[in-house]
């Protein structure tokens, strides 16, 4: 009788994560055999990971982002593996992935307003003035600019510098 095989693991959920990079790696791009099993388990082991991580780094109203940020990073770690030179363990690499690229987000974030529920929408007052009220802030702001028109130039200088300044 031939030497039985080691048994195969029911599942890839099974195998380390160095298995699992390195059947991505040697499948055939054209074939894609393996590769779609074994990168799907890096996925389902990762993908929750990299979104907490991105979510602390962003904060909790920036969910949505952090959950384009851990599909940003699954896609460009399914098209780096080939880069992936195994010195570091797989997770440091993909956290790290992570990591530069929730910083890259958020470099254009923190100039956005996070995402409002609809419930926060409904309740929340609107910002914008009516038109009466509007009328009446520019009839105020002209007057003002009219009356400091009037005073010398030292004093004007003084609340400008006071006021344009400052803000």
């Amino acid at each position: 009788m031939p030497p039985s095989a080691p048994a195969e693991p029911a599942s890839y959920g099974d195998r380390p994560d160095e298995w699992l990079v390195e059947r991505c790696r040697e499948s055939a791009p054209e074939r894609n055999e393996g590769n779609e099993a074994a990168f799907a388990e890096l996925v389902r082991r990762y993908r929750g990971p990299v979104f907490r991580l991105a979510v602390s780094i962003l904060g909790q109203e920036f969910a949505p982002e952090a959950e384009d940020v851990a599909q940003d990073v699954m896609v460009r770690v399914h098209h780096a593996l080939h880069s992936f030179r195994g010195e570091a363990n797989f997770g440091s690499w993909i956290y790290r992935i992570a990591f530069n690229q929730t910083l890259n987000l958020k470099a254009h974030v923190r100039y956005r307003a996070p995402h409002l529920s609809d419930q926060a929408l409904a309740t929340t007052p609107s910002q914008d003035r009516g038109p009466d009220n509007q009328l009446q802030d520019e009839r105020r702001r002209r007057a003002v600019l009219a009356c400091v028109g009037e005073l010398p130039e030292v004093y004007q200088s003084a609340l400008r510098l006071h006021y344009w300044v400052q803000a």
